[in-house]
């Protein structure tokens, strides 16, 4: 009898329980997924649709036009172009570099390693200050180049602890049998150790090409070529004209946006997120996997 009600009583709480969980999960959804949906409508809404402002759940007189303008400016594509060199170039030569200095040290063997450790340590803490940054970028004549999306973002210590405790997880039998059959450092790392720490890789790729997709206040500092402008500082000038009835891109074949901004501010924003979009679900396996191991361990 004593069982029963307490079978009865779990049942109960645990279906009060779901329920609250159910609840607060929907609002959640529902806070991030509105939001973008009412970019996604608005995007392709009319002009005069647009005009009546508020929250839009369906299309206002539905039209491409936004889109239309958005990709008749010379500029667009050649700044799309831009984001995906510096986020492919990017994240790939951040990993890579990351990987090899934490893959030098996750050896004990290695001279001065609790030097490195520490320098390191103190980069996640302190940093140069903005102005010492420039200086230093100025005198290393990256300044209007391509290469300032690309050097200063090669290292990150924070990275390559995540690496470094991955490689450590690695046994060292396979080390030295590699070693046995007449390996050498460089053929252990790109044979062995990268391919076994593919989630982490992911993960580490994923974060950096978000971040570096997402960057305009490098564009902001360092660059005054507009040709070098990635399509998040296009996105910035057109918040920062967005009380401007017309956008002329200077330099160019004066292509003018004679519609309202905010739709081709809107139709920007959604050409920009859909990549990650895309990329997100194809490392979604290896990027979960390389949380939780780098979570949990035995």
């Amino acid at each position: 009898m004593k069982i029963a009600i307490h079978s009865k009583k779990t049942r109960k709480e645990g279906f009060w329980f779901n329920l609250v969980n159910t609840i607060v999960l929907t609002l959640f959804s529902l806070i991030i997924i509105v939001p973008i949906w009412n970019i996604l409508v608005s995007s392709v809404s009319s002009n005069a649709g647009l005009a009546s402002g508020g929250l839009m759940l369906w299309p206002q007189g539905f039209t491409l036009e936004n889109y239309t303008k958005v990709f008749s400016d010379s500029s667009i594509p050649k700044a799309f172009g831009i984001s995906v060199l510096k986020t492919v170039i990017g994240a790939g030569t951040h990993t890579l570099f990351c990987a090899i200095v934490a893959y030098g040290l996750s050896k004990s063997r290695l001279i001065g390693r609790r030097l490195y450790t520490s320098m390191g340590v103190i980069t996640m803490y302190f940093g140069g200050g903005m102005i010492p940054t420039y200086l230093l970028i100025k005198s290393l004549g990256l300044l209007d180049t391509f290469w300032v999306y690309i050097i200063p973002a090669l290292f990150s210590y924070y990275d390559c602890v995540i690496l470094m405790n991955f490689f450590r997880e690695i046994p060292d039998s396979l080390e030295e049998s590699a070693k046995i059959d007449g390996a050498g450092e460089w053929r252990i790392f790109t044979s062995i150790y990268l391919p076994l720490t593919k989630p982490a890789l992911a993960t580490i790729v994923l974060f950096n090409g978000v971040g570096q997709w997402n960057d305009f206040m490098t564009t902001k500092l360092y660059i005054t070529k507009q040709y070098l402008y990635p399509l998040q500082m296009k996105i910035y000038e057109i918040i920062v004209n967005s009380n401007l009835s017309n956008m002329t891109q200077s330099g160019s074949t004066d292509v003018v946006f004679k519609a309202t901004t905010r739709g081709v501010q809107l139709a920007t924003i959604v050409i920009t997120t859909v990549p990650i979009l895309i990329i997100y679900p194809l490392l979604q396996k290896h990027f979960i996997a390389g949380m939780m191991e780098g979570a949990v361990k035995e």
